[in-house]
């Protein structure tokens, strides 16, 4: 039976562990966001070894489950002499898991920038420095955001997987919870409440972007 002054009891330890899953969810995102343009660049590169490199780790990355990376960065590497703490190895798990997937997003957005931006730097003496600052990725970038965010909402949703390597975020703290009284049902209802509370609003807000880039896309086709 759902237990009201049980649930109201618990709240507040639930809301303490709050911080640590959204920190945890910004901070894995920027790090995906730093590390999926050179992947994306990489793999445009006309250097093949470089570009078959690029490749080869953004696919290995998309096919091994994120959980598996993360017991490998928090209970192998130490065996090597690297170790990290629960926190610090929960975002760069999560960083290198969606750098991979946002070096994707990185390149379908540059290379839907038209074939004459690139003609016409080069026609200026732009130096290729220059051309992906100035030209490329001001137009590359603008229309990739709305799914940046989507993946960013997506990230924060898999936090709770992070409590298999001892992260002290929403779930773990639920079930530190849940087994000191044996009641589970509104532990893990709140942590579903509070995810919802989090996610929909922002789902809301990059649909909202997205359709605002519809309608400049729009307005300079037109």
């Amino acid at each position: 039976m759902w237990d009201w002054h049980y649930a109201f009891q618990i709240l507040p330890q639930l809301l303490r562990a709050l911080p640590i899953t959204i920190a945890a969810t910004l901070l894995g995102f920027a790090v995906a966001c730093v590390l999926g343009l050179p992947l994306a660049l990489a793999r445009r590169s006309r250097n093949k070894p470089l570009a078959w490199a690029a490749k080869a780790w953004i696919e290995f990355i998309r096919s091994t489950p994120l959980l598996v990376q993360l017991f490998v960065l928090f209970y192998a590497l130490p065996l090597y002499g690297i170790s990290f703490s629960p926190f610090l190895t929960g975002i760069i798990g999560l960083g290198l898991h969606y750098s991979a997937y946002m070096s994707e997003v990185y390149r379908s957005g540059i290379e839907a920038v038209p074939r004459g931006q690139w003609e016409a730097s080069k026609a200026l003496n732009f130096r290729p420095g220059q051309t992906w600052r100035r030209i490329i990725l001001p137009q590359a970038l603008p229309p990739i955001i709305p799914v940046m965010g989507n993946y960013m909402i997506t990230m924060l949703k898999e936090t709770p997987i992070l409590s298999a390597i001892t992260l002290v975020e929403l779930l773990q703290t639920a079930k530190s919870i849940g087994s000191g009284s044996f009641k589970y049902l509104e532990a893990f209802t709140l942590v579903g409440i509070l995810f919802l509370i989090m996610s929909y609003p922002s789902s809301l807000a990059v649909s909202r972007l997205e359709k605002k880039f519809q309608r400049i896309r729009a307005r300079e086709n037109g």
